[in-house]
């Protein structure tokens, strides 16, 4: 094609594409492998959907010719009784993916600016790109690679807009204090939003000891808080996410959001998914006997690690991760690798008690 025609804007020209963890399938066929291959990567729950979502889809099947509930009010008023917030303080979203980008359509503009931990989920990025702003990049704090928050509130200007922050953070499973929380809000310019990404807080809620971003929320703050359906609930396949903000902001973002951006299949199964008790804590068991598990073979291996909150582990091999990684995936074990961030780590999602000793097997034959 003629390349004037493939001219594109700068925006799409600078901006870097995600890259998912790697299909199963995709593996054997490169690979030419026969048997099972794990996948302990993109931080799926190892136990499968939700057993209640799966089982509500039977009453939607008949449905499906329809077009979706384009406000979730089903699962509007599910989740705003869950976290105790009004149905007007919610937005949906095709994951959490799509309101990240929201974020962007609504706040951002050419000359303003987003500060995020280095390294971070690469999505926030993404939404700054597209909206023409810059990302400021503070390094995570060495050793434990947690937020720096007082570099972070440094960082704040008048030009800052949104601060995101994963808590648990993704890749590295550290968290942030409640101290650090007020540090940043307290530096924020009067336009500006933290953005507290708990993709992973299911795991934490409990520990009254971390900060919740819906506390800060109640108490009036410029919070906007993130959440998903995707890790604990185990229904990354069906894409919803949703954000939690004050009303007036969720007005805002609900003007660049797509009429009917959440299938129904995953508002039916999301809803049924927040009630099914059983699951959640079989989830929770599994995953902090997980990380006791991996964390055991570690030791035995004379590895060192990153303590983790979340339903992921990063491990230090001491060899260069892209060769560590490949290594892996020739026995049937992807994980993650972020060699240009942290050459010699790889990021492990809690697998089965079976996984987990399959993985720690293979490392071992790695190392070796």
């Amino acid at each position: 094609m003629n390349p004037e025609r493939l001219a594109v804007s700068d925006r799409i020209s600078r901006l870097i594409p995600y890259q998912p963890g790697k299909p199963i399938d995709e593996v054997k066929r490169e690979l030419g492998i026969v048997g099972d291959v794990i996948k302990l990567a993109s931080n799926e729950n190892p136990l499968g959907p939700s057993p209640a979502g799966i089982a509500a889809l039977q009453t939607v099947l008949p449905t499906l010719a329809l077009y979706p509930d384009g406000a979730c009010h089903t699962l509007r008023l599910a989740v705003a009784k869950k976290h105790g917030v009004s149905p007007d303080s919610l937005i949906f979203g095709n994951g959490s993916d799509e309101v990240i980008h929201l974020l962007g359509l609504t706040f951002l503009e050419p000359g303003d600016e987003i500060i995020v931990g280095d390294p971070t989920f690469v999505l926030y990025e993404a939404a700054a790109t597209l909206a023409g702003a810059t990302t400021v990049k503070v390094p995570l704090t060495p050793g434990d690679l947690r937020h720096d928050a007082a570099a972070m509130a440094a960082a704040c200007t008048e030009k800052t807009r949104l601060v995101f922050v994963a808590n648990p953070h993704n890749p590295t499973g550290s968290v942030i204090s409640k101290a650090d929380v007020e540090t940043l809000l307290a530096a924020l310019p009067p336009r500006a939003f933290l953005v507290l990404d708990e993709a992973y807080a299911e795991y934490v809620e409990d520990d009254p000891s971390l900060p919740r971003a819906l506390d800060y929320l109640a108490a009036g703050a410029p919070v906007i808080c993130l959440r998903t359906f995707s890790k604990l609930y185990g229904l990354a396949g069906f894409r919803v996410g949703y954000a939690v903000a004050a009303p007036d902001v969720i007005a805002l973002l609900n003007q660049g959001r797509s009429p009917f951006n959440v299938n129904l299949a995953g508002q039916v199964a999301a809803t049924a998914a927040l009630t099914d008790t059983e699951f959640i804590a079989r989830s929770k068991q599994n995953n902090d006997e997980g990380i006791a598990q991996l964390i055991a073979g570690f030791q035995r291996l004379g590895l060192s690690w990153v303590p983790t909150r979340a339903n992921f582990i990063v491990v230090d091999t001491g060899r260069p991760a892209k060769a560590m990684f490949d290594a892996l995936l020739k026995q049937g074990i992807i994980v993650r690798a972020f060699p240009k961030d942290l050459p010699t780590h790889l990021r492990v999602t809690i697998g089965t008690p079976e996984q987990n000793a399959r993985f720690l097997e293979a490392l071992e034959a790695c190392l070796s």
